[in-house]
């Protein structure tokens, strides 16, 4: 404090509102933390993690798709995509996710609502505790629908094919300064008085420079397996990635994760060949978050890799609930998740995270 007049010289957060195109009216919030680490998170969307770089390297693969305003979220199959900004979180769920598919009636589009729902009661707060100063932001985001009888436009009584609903997502993303990793801290919440469907996937979406030719991923994977005949051509490479490729299709693989003693599980993206080595890390509970898939893409333009840790599959909410592994909340249930995001800068660190994954692996 001494050396500064003011310390979001150092560290800080500012909230603003764009300006023009898709994204007008979407309500943002920067971070930064003093170390080089500068994240922005979309209040008016779900409160996830748009752009995300460190010392100027972008950590993640960012679509054209751009920050676009939730009014212009389509839930119909595929249309997800065109509102997808990328960026280093994307949340998908919460009552389903994964491919469309119609479900005991009822027509789901790709990977659900939440990431189109707009943050409410929204506090925004930075405070010394202690020696620590932190920076965080929570927010409110409910999915609810009324799944009554409705009156067709014949006025015909007619039921309708959306059952009631009323989940609530607390979100709460803390950093501090000095610090090259945040933390989300998320509850769901069952607020209705019938039991639901609860599918929470975390897409964490790499990009260049972290994803590179030669870039590779550490997990203490015990298991792979190709979500289809594309993926199984080249699934001995999937920790690897190539320079993009022309014509390349998307692969998906699931991964069965070795966790640590505190029920931990740690991956990372590396690229080894610029600087000293530089990437970023998502640690996890196994518990929360049983599922881990890979999205390996190699396109041109399309040059991502997905570490997504997940409490269901990617199929579809039907196959999830046919193949019986389909998650609930009762009534007045409570559901926690726990994740951090950090840095990975240069070649001393990258071999103390790969230490940690081998000792499990």
């Amino acid at each position: 404090m001494r050396l500064t007049g003011d310390i979001s010289q150092i560290a800080g957060t500012k909230q603003y509102e764009l300006l023009e195109g898709k994204g007008r009216g979407v309500k943002a919030v920067d971070f930064w933390t003093g170390t080089g680490l500068v994240f922005t998170i979309l209040l008016d969307r779900a409160m996830d993690i748009s752009e995300a770089r460190y010392c100027g390297k972008s950590l993640c693969w960012r679509s054209p798709a751009g920050d676009a305003h939730p009014h212009f979220f389509d839930p119909r199959g595929l249309e997800w995509l065109r509102t997808f900004f990328g960026g280093l979180l994307t949340t998908c769920g919460i009552t389903y996710c994964g491919s469309p598919c119609r479900d005991e009636g009822e027509d789901l589009g790709l990977h659900g609502r939440i990431s189109h729902v707009p943050a409410d009661k929204v506090c925004l707060n930075e405070e010394w505790l202690d020696d620590d100063y932190v920076l965080s932001v929570t927010g409110k985001m409910r999915e609810g629908v009324n799944g009554g009888r409705r009156t067709s436009i014949k006025g015909r009584a007619d039921r309708s094919a959306v059952p009631g609903e009323d989940m609530l997502l607390t979100r709460t993303i803390t950093t501090r300064l000095g610090e090259s990793r945040l933390w989300i801290h998320d509850v769901v919440e069952n607020q209705c008085f019938q039991r639901r469907p609860l599918m929470m996937h975390y897409h964490l979406n790499g990009g260049f420079p972290a994803v590179d030719e030669g870039a590779r991923l550490i997990s203490p994977t015990r298991e792979v397996r190709a979500r289809d005949e594309v993926a199984e051509t080249d699934k001995d490479d999937f920790a690897k990635f190539t320079a993009p490729v022309p014509g390349c299709l998307e692969k998906d693989y699931y991964h069965e994760m070795a966790a640590d003693a505190d029920g931990l599980v740690r991956c990372a993206l590396i690229n080894e060949n610029i600087e000293d080595g530089f990437g970023f890390y998502v640690t996890y509970k196994k518990s929360q978050l049983p599922w881990f898939i890979e999205w390996k893409m190699m396109g041109e333009r399309d040059y991502v890799v997905g570490m997504d840790p997940a409490n269901c599959s990617v199929e579809g909410r039907d196959k999830e609930r046919q193949s019986g592994t389909l998650q609930f909340l009762e009534p007045g249930e409570r559901q926690e998740y726990d994740l951090e995001i950090g840095i990975l800068d240069g070649k001393q660190s990258i071999e103390a995270f790969e230490k940690l994954v081998a000792a499990v692996s």
